[in-house]
């Protein structure tokens, strides 16, 4: 009763003004039911909670954004203070000459960590930071550096692969005459001591199926050869290589002789990877048909010298066993070490009838195929007068 008498007066009170006059002219309202007075009621004490919770979301988002807010202060002063590092570097030109060494796999922290630590630059921020902001590529090898060095000058060193020693490269379809000559002189071992070794046989080295030949057998990529013997540096690029045709599922025993054979007649033929699958196809069905692969890049190969160098006497020439114009089947040994591209083409060569194939623009490469001997001549002819208009390619 009490609570109904108080929401009476609430609901029918008005305000007057200093001259005693009321705020409203109109005359007041007639008390309303109690019914209405108990939905009003209600509606203010569900005002009252509403505001009630309002104020406890709004505190609790404020300690939460005073929360959040200190670690964002956190993680900006620590920012300042990591951005603060970048600055501690060395002037530079730099003092006294050191040999430096960045090993094939290490990252731009470890590179910054060995820098540090032999005193050539002054903080691992300073040269990471400056790796990081130029998108510089760090090449394995032993470089000449000096201690007190500029980071950026070290960056640009590190980033120049011609300023890079020590470290050997062997590239697809590379023969086996030159990845010699190269390692003697990056691990200033002499010639003669890899010739011995190749020559040797390759016991404990190459596989059975190698037969006593190194060729074909070296894999594609870049090698220490600083401090190892030319037993440690020949086996690490064998071993890579057996490795390599495991992962690609080359087949073991003469299966994968042959198909390295077939690789490395590709990857000599033509000077793009779009065509190596058709070129082994080409091989394929000249064996299947027991015509000679005529093959001059195997000629060249087995009198040591680029097929540009032939001369017609030569390509006449049957007792180069490399002659594959005179000889049939394969040639004895691959003839270069080819790499990933070719020797996939290898196994699994592109479909078609194709026995004939000629590069007809020297400088793009373009090669033409058909099993058409006529239409081959053609090709020949048309190689002919891209030469002519070409007298100095």
């Amino acid at each position: 009763m009490t609570e109904d008498i108080e929401d009476f007066f609430a609901d029918n009170t008005h305000w007057v003004d200093d001259r005693g006059m009321a705020s409203s002219d109109k005359p007041p309202l007639p008390p309303k039911s109690r019914a209405e007075m108990r939905r009003r009621r209600r509606r203010r004490q569900q005002k009252r909670v509403a505001v009630a919770i309002s104020i406890v979301v709004i505190v609790a988002l404020l300690a939460v954004g005073g929360f959040f807010g200190l670690r964002m202060i956190k993680a900006w002063r620590a920012a300042n203070r990591a951005d603060s590092s970048v600055v501690e570097d060395y002037a530079g030109p730099g003092d006294t000459e050191v040999s430096f060494t960045v090993d094939k796999g290490q990252s731009a922290v470890d590179v910054a960590k060995n820098l540090v630590k032999a005193d050539i630059v002054k903080s691992e921020a300073a040269f990471t930071s400056t790796v990081s902001g130029n998108g510089a590529v760090l090449y394995p090898g032993t470089y000449t550096l000096k201690t007190h060095m500029k980071a950026s000058d070290v960056v640009a060193i590190l980033s120049d692969q011609s300023k890079a020693s020590g470290f050997l490269e062997v590239r697809p379809g590379e023969r086996l005459s030159d990845v010699i000559v190269s390692a003697a002189t990056l691990s200033g071992i002499d010639e003669k001591e890899f010739k011995t070794v190749v020559e040797g046989g390759g016991s404990g080295i190459l596989p059975s199926e190698a037969s006593g030949s190194f060729e074909g057998w070296l894999e594609p990529g870049t090698y220490d050869v600083q401090n190892r013997s030319v037993t440690e540096i020949i086996k690490g690029m064998v071993d890579a290589r057996i490795a390599k045709l495991d992962q690609l599922g080359v087949p073991a025993g003469a299966k994968r002789e042959d198909i390295l054979k077939i690789a490395s007649i590709a990857e000599a033929e033509v000077n793009s990877e779009e065509y190596y699958g058709k070129v082994t196809r080409v091989i394929d069905n000249r064996l299947d048909q027991g015509m000679t692969l005529g093959m001059d890049s195997a000629v060249a190969y087995g009198l040591g010298i680029k097929g540009t160098d032939l001369t017609n006497d030569q390509l006449a020439d049957d007792s180069n066993p490399y002659n594959l114009r005179k000889h049939t089947g394969l040639p004895p040994t691959p003839i270069s070490n080819p790499g990933d591209s070719a020797i996939k083409a290898a196994l699994d060569p592109e479909q078609g009838d194709w026995t004939y194939f000629c590069t007809v623009n020297l400088k793009t490469g373009e090669t033409k195929f058909t099993s058409s001997a006529d239409e081959f001549e053609q090709f020949v002819a048309e190689l002919r007068t891209w030469e002519s208009n070409n007298p100095d390619y």
